[in-house]
């Protein structure tokens, strides 16, 4: 057991992230934190630290159980870190799930008239401010 890692090793090392230099250009962007602070991909990370990574729309904590830099099997990964993110962020996640327009590619246009009428039975005018006045100026 080491005491310290780089926290982009061990990012790719706990299954974070695909590949090590996706976690390192995470780190680079200012997605991923060390108690609240943006750390570069060098930073050494020690036992006992909660790591937050954003990746949208939310964001996942994790509490380092062991600083590892070799990556391990999935059934190791309990040993490694214990995830604290908060209930309400999964909350969140399938809040947009449901929108529809997590799944929609970057650049594909408008929604379709399907996806537009679920999109308006989702969202509540009058919780932007709007009055069901502006429909009625005819």
């Amino acid at each position: 057991m080491n005491d310290t890692a780089r926290i982009d090793k061990w990012l790719w090392a706990a299954r974070v992230f695909k590949t090590r230099s996706l976690a390192a250009t995470a780190c680079k962007n200012g997605r991923v934190t060390v108690g609240g602070v943006n750390v570069k991909p060098s930073h050494m990370i020690k036992r006992g630290e909660i790591i937050s990574v954003k990746k949208p729309p939310i964001t996942f904590s994790y509490k380092v159980l062991d600083c590892i830099e070799n990556r391990v099997g999935a059934k190791l990964l309990i040993t490694v870190y214990e995830n604290v993110t908060d209930p309400k962020q999964y909350e969140l996640l399938e809040m947009s799930r449901i929108s529809g327009f997590v799944d929609r590619a970057r650049g594909t246009g408008r929604p379709t008239k399907k996806e537009r009428r679920a999109l308006d039975a989702f969202v509540d005018p009058s919780l932007f401010g709007f009055e069901d006045d502006w429909e009625e100026e005819d």
